[in-house]
């Protein structure tokens, strides 16, 4: 039969791909992220061989007159409505039917509100939602599976509006992916936004036509809100990085207590994230002049210097949370329904049963699923929101301590006999920065209202919740970049009083290489520059 290809025609994969590669198995954040800033691909054999197996499997179920949402019968409110009747061989007449309904369903699908995607976040989806089709659980053709590969490779990357999903699956944003599968609509060739046609044209690329399960497997995934994730995770992984060092360098600018951070205060409270941060610190220290006696060091350091390990080490633990979570989100099947390939019953009681097809050549199973339910991260994901916003707290904190000298027994606002205010004016940035995440922390994914037709009556907001942690992420970056410019500072004012004062060696690497970047306040001067290179700093450090 014509649908049922096979397998040994797609066995063959294209030789010179690039490094990245994707089986549905092992998708990771830094995958995401190579893909997203241009890398190719290149697709296993035998994850090819689950894809087309897969779909071999829902027309098995589709010919013994399986009801199937979205092939046999609409979606949504839709779902009782009869689409293609599937009893018997799948005629031509048939297959027609169902590719003017898949080209319907994307039609249908098409409909979001403001700027485009940007072609970095448009190359994550794609990348994610092609490795969650790998695992073989959505019953697509393997043609579509070449078209994602096609898009990332050849540099056309879908226009994609970057609003317009409640977050219970990313359906009219991911519409306009199945809308340049067809020719239709525009998209980013090599950078430049054009109509598909034309790029095709340009790329010698060939439209598909969509059949059986295709459309809705293309717009019925979480991509959206994944990819942001994956993009959020890599950015996080290096602040968190950094956060240490900048700490530590601001402790050693207060000339604070490590006590803290003890291995005996280790083994008393030993929470993982906790003892992890303290560890990497107090690594960081080794050889600072922070270990040596000190008459006038205080016992006791304000709590956003003492609790610093704590609050560093909360946002390693949810990261790594986060991480594990959103593992299970990339390398397993959003779709519904499901298909399951080389499983058969174990039951005998009805509503088990009757999902399986046992054909003479494929045996599975094409399964009513809720797993386009992304709640498992996202409400993590809102919770990194808090943390974030406890981090971004403690930094300014420790900044406007620093700019005391009650707490550091320097000049007022780390100012010189040259300036007139130094830094005086300048708590107003990070302090506003630092309220924009507390703000940003609040939780979105309980707003929403029914919709299809009161069928769909729970959401997530996914991709809101998304764009607000990568939101804190950045101002973050800059309220670190701030803390690390004051901090510099004050290195430099006791330097000045004590030309042997001893930081640490992966201190005064930090600190060396930022005075390549930013230099020493000795006269007032606007600033909006030097925070900006003080948080592009951080992005880079290594």
């Amino acid at each position: 039969m014509l649908i049922k290809t096979s397998l040994i025609a797609f066995g063959m994969i294209n030789a010179f791909a690039a490094p990245v590669v994707l089986d549905g198995k092992h998708m990771t954040s830094d995958k995401i992220l190579e893909v997203a800033k241009g890398e190719d691909i290149k697709i296993t054999s035998e994850a090819m061989k689950r894809v087309q197996t897969s779909h071999n499997v829902l027309i098995e179920a589709a010919e013994n007159g399986h009801k199937i949402y979205g092939l046999t019968v609409g979606v949504g409110l839709n779902k009782d409505k009869k689409m293609v009747n599937a009893e018997g061989e799948l005629s031509q007449a048939v297959i027609n039917a169902s590719t003017k309904f898949n080209k319907g369903l994307i039609h249908a699908h098409c409909g979001g509100v403001g700027e485009d995607i940007p072609v970095k976040e448009a190359r994550a989806i794609l990348v994610t939602r092609l490795n969650n089709i790998l695992v073989g659980g959505t019953g697509v053709q393997t043609k579509v599976v070449n078209m994602y590969k096609t898009f990332l490779n050849k540099d056309i990357i879908p226009a994609m509006p970057s609003q317009g999903s409640m977050g219970e699956a990313d359906i009219t944003i991911l519409g306009h992916i199945g809308l340049a599968m067809i020719g239709e609509g525009h998209v980013y060739y090599k950078g430049k936004k054009m109509p598909t046609k034309e790029a095709f044209a340009k790329a010698g690329v060939k439209k598909i036509s969509l059949f059986g399960k295709d459309a809705l497997s293309i717009i019925s995934s979480n991509a959206y809100s994944g990819a942001l994730a994956g993009l959020a995770l890599e950015e996080m992984k290096q602040l968190t990085k950094v956060s240490k060092y900048v700490y530590a360098l601001s402790l050693e600018a207060l000339n604070g207590n490590i006590a803290p951070m003890h291995t005996e205060t280790q083994k008393l409270r030993p929470f993982p994230g906790y003892v992890g941060a303290a560890k990497k610190i107090t690594k960081i220290l080794e050889g600072s002049y922070l270990w040596e006696k000190d008459s006038t060091r205080a016992l006791q350091d304000p709590l956003s210097y003492r609790d610093g390990a704590y609050i560093l080490g909360t946002l390693d633990t949810s990261i790594n949370k986060l991480d594990n979570l959103m593992k299970i989100q990339w390398n397993s099947s959003d779709d519904n329904p499901g298909v399951a390939i080389g499983v058969k019953s174990e039951s005998n009681r009805y509503q088990e049963k009757k999902v399986y097809v046992n054909g003479d050549e494929y045996k599975g199973a094409v399964v009513p699923t809720a797993n386009f339910e992304p709640m498992p991260w996202v409400v993590e994901f809102e919770a990194n929101a808090i943390v974030l916003a406890h981090n971004s707290l403690a930094s300014a904190q420790r900044s406007n301590k620093l700019l005391k000298p009650k707490f550091t027994k320097l000049s007022r606002f780390l100012g010189t006999k040259n300036t007139v205010h130094a830094f005086g004016a300048m708590q107003k940035p990070f302090v506003s920065l630092a309220a924009k995440n507390q703000a940003l922390a609040n939780p979105i994914s309980l707003n929403y209202l029914p919709v299809a037709g009161d069928i769909e009556d729970i959401a997530t907001n996914a991709p809101e919740v998304l764009k607000r942690v990568r939101k804190q992420i950045d101002n973050l970056y800059h309220i670190y970049g701030m803390e690390l410019l004051i901090a510099s500072q004050a290195i430099d004012l006791r330097l000045q009083k004590n030309p042997n004062l001893k930081l640490s060696p992966a201190t005064e690497k930090m600190y060396k290489e930022f005075r390549k970047v930013v230099d020493f306040l000795e006269y007032d001067r606007p600033l909006t520059d030097d925070f900006r290179n003080a948080a592009k700093f951080l992005k880079e450090y290594k």
